[in-house]
């Protein structure tokens, strides 16, 4: 904006069709990045609820915000449900940046849903645009039945053009020998010409280059696991050029003059739009409350809608500039209101998971096309378990024959470690290793006397396993002879099924939860007992839960 018509350099910029170009080829770059980082222990928690959300969520946010919209403008409901369209989409790169950069460790099923919606809630965003668009200009030729065809036209083609092309090009890589260099280059320009020809086809190009993305990231080889950087690289370059296009197109004095209708439609999506969509979209998957209240913040908009608001320009809607205007205000409020509080509201609605578990980074060396090591590096937090210890003589858990020191930095050398060697705050050790003992070797150099009282605090005093039956565990004496205790009722053999003291931790926690279990769902026993999940498998097995006692309440008198 500052070096566009009206700003420092005064560049006059109004190619809508040139920006129209960068901006989609910026956008599938960036949701092939997503796609690439998405793994498929995101399937397993948060498929279903993100595809409701890209769906019934997106068209039941331009329903209700639409109407508010044609009140507000006092326009005909067609050119109201269009500006509800335009704005009505969460963004990828917005959503994929902020969460995976703002440092906030999330519950995996919230974070799961937020970024598959995310990456799949474009098409339908596109395709209401579009056909709203239609249905201003030529009303007369619309048909629901024609729209309905289009909608699954673009669902299928791009569903089916992203797994065909994602499976061939994840089997295509390991046997293509390139320079290093190349790799990343391949896989972009492959991603963008599935992109380019799932729109000749009349698909969604968006939702084909993120599947692509997601089948060729999950088809771990040599040649797709060294190139991560490089594509961030890229995005992160997409998501600038994409910026600077944008800015140029905005005249500011002209989004001033409609910025109390920014305001007012920024102020009723966030607050009673969105909130809406996503309660009646995923409290059927037994979401909780506070949860449903994370995800309805995080409706990031970002570059899609400012990209989508070129449309109705290029089309020649009348009042279209308007409809750029308010779309572009609407963007910079979401993120500057949603986008700067998301560790405030993480807090604020109990989603956030402290960890301990974390390498501060972590490179995987490939040493054949099929064979790799990983190096961990782990820095010394001040008053962890690791101060004054060797290296190599920080856990008794860990096979000294599955564990190499790679490097030991201190005070930006390396240090040659020896027999003598003990490790100092601020110390950086990197590993390298054998088996899965990433996350036992962090918490001995992240577990700080504040940051084990947090975990405490959130898991409990007590860890379980999950094959222990209730009804053996001390802690329940009083409890199970208690009547005040509701569910026990439920519990019963004539029901056909077991009593709860009779069922192990994991038997009970999945009966009560009845969704796929993550890190950091707790389940109450009594007013005094809860369980909290501390850890589960990729396959969704709980490994270790917390049992956690909380003081009763007094009595009122």
């Amino acid at each position: 904006m500052l070096a566009g018509e009206q700003g420092i350099l005064g560049i006059e910029f109004s190619q809508y069709p040139l920006a129209n170009f960068v901006g989609q080829a910026a956008l599938a770059c960036i949701l092939l990045d997503g796609g690439l980082r998405t793994s498929f222990k995101s399937f397993r928690v948060g498929l279903k609820p993100a595809i409701t959300l890209a769906t019934w969520g997106v068209f039941a946010t331009v329903m209700v915000l639409g109407v508010f919209i044609t009140w507000l403008l006092d326009v005909d409901w067609r050119f109201g449900l269009l500006m509800a369209a335009i704005v009505g989409s969460t963004d990828a790169a917005a959503v994929f940046s902020l969460l995976r950069n703002g440092g906030v460790k999330l519950n995996d099923r919230v974070q799961a849903t937020l970024e598959l919606e995310s990456g799949g809630n474009d098409p339908l965003a596109i395709l209401l645009v579009t056909g709203l668009i239609a249905l201003n200009v030529d009303p007369a030729g619309q048909s629901v039945l024609g729209f309905l065809g289009l909608l699954l036209q673009q669902l299928g083609v791009g569903l089916g053009m992203g797994l065909l092309f994602g499976y061939l090009l994840s089997r295509l890589l390991p046997k293509v020998h390139l320079a290093e260099g190349m790799y990343a280059i391949l896989i972009l320009s492959a991603g963008l010409a599935v992109f380019a020809a799932t729109n000749l086809l009349g698909g969604s190009g968006f939702l084909a280059v993120y599947l692509t993305g997601v089948m060729i990231g999950n088809h771990k080889v040599r040649s797709t696991e060294h190139v991560m950087r490089v594509m961030d690289s890229f995005a992160w370059l997409s998501q600038a050029v994409l910026f600077v296009v944008l800015g140029l197109l905005v005249t500011p004095s002209n989004v001033i003059n409609v910025w109390h209708y920014s305001v007012a439609i920024a102020a009723f999506m966030i607050f009673i739009a969105r909130p809406i969509a996503v309660y009646s979209s995923v409290k059927p998957f037994k979401f909780k409350d506070r949860e449903i209240g994370f995800i309805s913040w995080v409706g990031l908009r970002g570059a899609v809608p400012i990209t989508l608001a070129i449309l109705p320009v290029m089309a020649g809607i009348d009042n279209a500039f308007m409809l750029f205007d308010i779309a572009f205000g609407v963007v910079v409020l979401s993120l500057i209101l949603q986008g700067t509080t998301i560790p405030i509201m993480a807090n604020l609605f109990k989603v956030r998971i402290p960890t301990n578990k974390d390498p501060k980074e972590e490179h995987e060396v490939w040493v054949s096309d099929k064979a790799s090591i990983t190096l961990y590096e782990f820095e010394v937090q001040s008053g962890a378990f690791a101060i004054g210890r060797h290296p190599l003589e920080i856990s008794k858990r860990v096979n000294p024959d599955e564990i190499r020191i790679f490097a030991l930095v201190r005070g930006q050398k390396i240090i040659v470690t020896d027999e003598d060697t003990r490790l100092k705050f601020g110390d950086s050790v990197w590993y390298a290793m054998r088996g899965n003992h990433a996350s036992k070797i962090a918490k001995i150099f992240n577990d700080t006397t504040l940051n084990h009282k947090a975990i405490d605090d959130f898991y409990g005093d007590w860890l379980l396993s999950p094959s222990v039956k209730l009804g053996d565990l001390p802690f329940f004496t009083g409890v199970m002879s208690s009547e005040s205790l509701v569910d026990t009722l439920k519990y019963k053999p004539e029901n056909g099924v077991k009593n709860m003291w009779e069922q192990t931790v994991a038997e009970y926690v999945k009966q009560r939860l009845d969704t796929a279990p993550v890190s950091g769902d707790t389940v109450v026993i009594s007013d005094e007992w809860s369980l909290v999940i501390k850890e589960v498998d990729d396959k969704g097995r709980l490994r270790t839960i917390g049992l956690k006692y909380q003081e009763p309440l007094a009595a009122t008198p």
